[in-house]
């Protein structure tokens, strides 16, 4: 079931996506009086799922069976379609090709404009409608907990991570991916009073950033319920009650004593338990998973000082801008990646497939509107890459012939284009090559 929901979340939020791109280079060339000869959500190649064409009508409209785009096949206009036989005939007034550099620009940028508005929107929406909450780096009162790759990078659990090469990281959420950005070289920590700077082996980036969850917020063991059918039902615990030890190893925070209970799968423990000013110790089974078997207090706003944003639809504007910018500017510096050998960012590309793994498997409207922003940034900023075959490329060769005067030839456009597509099909067979080999992971 989990599975279909990510489906159908992938093919709403890429339709979704995939429309808006590209009703802003049909609007943009309709307000021009090009003509627009097809409308297609996802490519058709080969087939479509459904094609109709209204009466008296100059656009075909389509649904395509492969979701890795869409496309409007304007007039005049040397394109994915590569029509050469149209663009042998002479120019007709309706053509792209037969209006002004200026317009033809804005008919190129207004798909990329439109994915950027409607990430702000979005993001407006969401603020305006369940607020933004997040838990400050500084209120991370118990710090973090490790998995293996950050501990053996040197961090540990209980680590109050303040930021990387002396830049400071606000939110707690962005740990791992500001280090990532920065590539950084250096982590000041907190550890048991003292500050430390920990060296970061560069060795690590492309571990990073394959692997996530590297600093989990470390919270405290208590105890919410027993169930009664649990195998330490009569061990005294009550809710509230906070584990300090494991047989008498001071230790009190959730996953480094899931981390103890590992080791101890099938055996008995002694665990230290504090109940308001007293402590006790009580005999506890681990079963054959490494669990006691109980239900923990996970309410985050019992232990930390969440920090809670509320917007009225006025204020949710600007908040979306200043989110969807950041958002821009963060996306183009994890881009950066790519061109840098030494983070082997490129195994991190990844098709709608990979895409489908970051929805959550139960449906979410807020977290669903949060990810459609998030790819709406995603794709305005893959397609200005200038790259022939990509809005970018035209946008490119419209912007060299405004400062030369000059007009590329339509063959010169042909070959780019033919370039660019295969570039285009070489980085596709890259992304699901990764996506399949990270199923089978």
């Amino acid at each position: 079931m989990s599975v279909l929901i990510r489906i159908l979340e992938v093919i709403f939020s890429l339709t979704l996506l995939i429309f808006v791109h590209e009703l802003g280079h049909f609007l943009a060339a309709k307000m021009f009086k090009i003509r627009v000869e097809k409308f297609y959500i996802f490519f058709d190649i080969g087939f479509a799922l459904l094609r109709f064409k209204p009466k008296d009508s100059e656009t075909e409209y389509g649904i395509g069976w492969l979701p890795l785009g869409g496309y409007c096949k304007i007039a005049g206009m040397v394109d994915e379609s590569m029509d050469k036989e149209q663009m042998k005939q002479p120019p007709k007034p309706w053509e792209f090709r037969s209006h002004p550099a200026w317009q033809r620009f804005i008919v190129m940028f207004a798909g990329v404009f439109n994915n950027f508005v409607m990430a702000i929107i979005l993001y407006a929406v969401v603020f305006s409608s369940w607020g933004n909450e997040y838990i400050k780096n500084s209120d991370a009162t118990y710090g973090i907990a490790t998995n293996s790759l950050s501990y053996e990078m040197g961090f540990r659990d209980g680590d109050k991570v303040l930021g990387f090469d002396g830049v400071p990281t606000f939110n707690f959420d962005n740990l791992q991916v500001n280090m990532a950005r920065a590539q950084a070289k250096t982590a000041t920590v907190v550890r048991d009073g003292d500050t430390l700077t920990l060296n970061l082996d560069s060795k690590y980036l492309p571990a990073v950033l394959n692997t996530p969850g590297m600093f989990d917020l470390a919270f405290p063991f208590i105890i919410s319920s027993v169930p009664d059918t649990s195998a330490n039902c009569n061990a005294g615990l009550q809710p509230g009650d906070k584990f300090v030890a494991i047989d008498g190893k001071p230790m009190f925070i959730v996953q480094t004593i899931q981390t103890e209970l590992a080791r101890h799968k099938g055996q008995p423990v002694v665990a230290s338990v504090q109940r308001a000013d007293s402590t006790f110790e009580t005999n506890l089974k681990v079963d054959s998973a490494g669990k006691l078997c109980v239900l923990l207090d996970t309410d985050l706003k019992k232990m930390f000082n969440v920090t809670e944003e509320k917007y009225n639809f006025f204020q949710a504007i600007p908040a979306g801008a200043s989110r969807a910018w950041k958002t821009c500017t963060n996306y183009v510096k994890e881009l950066g990646l790519l061109f840098s050998p030494k983070t082997k960012a490129y195994k991190s590309v990844g098709s709608f497939i990979r895409i489908g793994q970051v929805f959550p498997a139960v449906w979410n409207w807020h977290a669903f509107w949060l990810l459609t922003a998030w790819l709406s940034i995603m794709l305005a900023v893959l397609n200005i890459i200038p790259i022939p075959g990509l809005d970018g490329g035209h946008i490119l060769f419209v912007l060299v012939e405004m400062i030369s005067g000059r007009k590329p030839s339509d063959k010169f456009m042909e070959i780019a284009e033919t370039i660019g597509l295969i570039f285009l099909v070489m980085l596709m067979i890259l992304a699901f090559g990764n996506d399949i080999r990270s199923l089978f992971h």
